[in-house]
């Protein structure tokens, strides 16, 4: 998997930023793909970074049985970890539409 995807954008399930704060209150966890310079300028309270480049090598993070989020800047990144992750067996994934621009302008808790 390329650091930056090419070709066309997975179809993956999509939450908005309204529904993927719910999800992770619920239990879900937020995976932030993008990279760490990104990360660090902030990034989704409470999620785990895992560059969308490195995925692969770090499956073994996540629980397969937890429901998963992936959230990168705009939503195109995420669509691309989602659809890696449901490929890998993970049953409970979806991709968080808008990305960290949405959630941000929504008001949702950032950290840095």
């Amino acid at each position: 998997m390329a650091a930056h995807p090419t070709g066309p954008r997975p179809v993956v399930p999509e939450v908005t930023p309204a529904e993927a704060k719910v999800r992770q209150d619920q239990g879900a966890v937020v995976v932030d793909v993008r990279e760490a310079e990104e990360w660090q300028e902030g990034h989704v309270s409470g999620a785990v970074h895992i560059p969308l480049a490195t995925l692969p090598q770090r499956l073994h993070q996540l629980d397969p049985q937890q429901e998963v989020i992936t959230v990168c800047r705009g939503g195109n990144r995420s669509a691309f970890a989602a659809d890696a992750l449901l490929k890998a067996g993970f049953p409970r994934v979806s991709s968080m539409a808008g990305g960290t621009l949405a959630w941000t302008e929504q008001g949702l808790p950032v950290s840095k």
